[in-house]
């Protein structure tokens, strides 16, 4: 039996180069973070929103909860979900990836649970660009880390990574489930927006 574990989606971006928010962006007929959430409800035991202006997603996850530290970017909105999740692990991922798989969500969790490695601190996908950390499986046992690298005043959401245990995915481990790496592409500019509504 798996260990339960919480989701968050990180909503709290200005979406400067969207030019509108790209949580409410039109997908499959409902706004964007609708689906996101529909997508996450059959691998989590929560669905955590996390925003700063937590009342425009109030018909959306079970909780909503804003950046304990405000204006440190990407890691703030992990570590807000991180602290507000209500179990040891949590799967965090964007609200702009409309291409999520429950499949390789499912396997992001179980190699979190011990699976084929024991218990790391994070999950997260490797590839040649860099890592994903929108779409990686957390433990509660990153806060201090993360809450050490915010102080110091570093602002990157890979910083802490040497302070913690990380168990690093490469694109082969799941390439039978998404070969292309879908489930990772988020939408950042109305370009990338219109390739994704593309069939």
């Amino acid at each position: 039996m798996r260990q339960r574990v919480s989701g968050a989606i990180l909503a709290g971006g200005a979406s400067r180069r969207m030019g509108q928010d790209k949580a409410f962006l039109e997908w499959e007929g409902r706004p964007l973070i609708g689906g996101i959430v529909e997508r996450l409800r059959p691998v989590v035991d929560e669905v955590i929103v996390v925003a700063d202006d937590t009342a425009r997603y109030a018909s959306f996850g079970d909780r909503r909860v804003a950046d304990v530290y405000r204006g440190v970017g990407t890691l703030g909105g992990i570590h807000a979900g991180l602290k507000a999740a209500s179990h040891d692990l949590a799967l965090i991922v964007g609200c702009d990836m409309p291409f999520l798989k429950r499949e390789v969500l499912d396997w992001f969790v179980a190699a979190a649970d011990g699976d084929g490695g024991g218990a790391a601190d994070l999950v997260i996908l490797k590839h040649a660009a860099g890592v994903e950390p929108l779409h990686a499986v957390y433990r509660k046992s990153c806060l201090p880390a993360i809450e050490a690298t915010i102080r110091s005043g570093e602002r990157c959401a890979y910083a802490f990574y040497d302070r913690i245990r990380v168990r690093y995915v490469a694109p082969a481990e799941i390439a039978a489930l998404d070969p292309e790496l879908d489930s990772f592409r988020n939408v950042n500019t109305p370009g990338q927006w219109r390739r994704a509504l593309q069939p």
